[in-house]
């Protein structure tokens, strides 16, 4: 029977295969949507892909800024508030105070 430290090694062996067959997979997959892109002309923007390969925001969302802040920071009103307004609000003002 083998020791723990054989089976460790064999692990981290196989890992290490794994990891080289996952990079290959990916070289090849990605070449393969590369041609399928320019073949059909293709843009990461027909596949709803911002610039940096992240999903762009959802189409009609639209996050104006409706407070600003003492040293120009923004808030949308929407999600947590950010710490500046936190802090003025513990002061006694209020949001309409800051409102655009």
């Amino acid at each position: 029977m083998a020791t723990y430290l054989e089976l460790k090694a064999q692990a981290e062996a196989l890992m290490q295969q794994a990891e080289q067959a996952r990079k290959q997979e990916i070289a090849e997959a990605v070449a393969e949507i590369k041609q399928k892109m320019s073949q059909y002309g293709i843009s990461a923007a027909d596949l709803g892909l911002a610039p940096g390969g992240k999903k762009s925001a959802r189409k009609g969302a639209v996050t104006e800024v409706r407070f600003k802040g003492p040293n120009g920071e923004s808030w949308s009103g929407m999600g947590r508030q950010p710490q500046w307004l936190k802090e003025a609000l513990e002061q006694g003002k209020s949001k309409e105070d800051f409102a655009v």
